[in-house]
């Protein structure tokens, strides 16, 4: 087991700076999933289909050009927005059946 003292300072505000950023990714994915959310019941309202294929795969390839420019891997992009997508699908199929 680590203690405090044991880590070197940089290691330590390395990680500071990761536990920060991925407090700041759930709560960016939480507003995210409040918006697709609101998606979801225009869509059940209006009788929309729940998946949109043109503008997912418009979506991901903004965020795969998005991901080289900003030196992540493309691929790993577009697997973590098909990840997400699948979610709001599943939201929009239940706004949908409990119309």
């Amino acid at each position: 087991m680590e203690h405090a003292q044991d880590i070197p300072e940089g290691l330590r505000t390395a990680r500071e700076s990761i536990d920060n950023i991925d407090a700041a990714l759930i709560h960016i994915l939480a507003e995210r999933f409040r918006c697709t959310k609101q998606v979801g019941k225009l869509k059940a309202e209006l009788g929309l289909p729940a998946s949109d294929p043109g503008r997912e795969e418009r979506q991901i390839a903004r965020l795969k050009t998005l991901a080289e420019e900003s030196g992540l891997d493309p691929v790993f992009a577009e697997k973590f927005l098909k990840f997400i997508v699948t979610e709001v699908i599943r939201h929009h199929e239940e706004f949908a059946e409990n119309k």
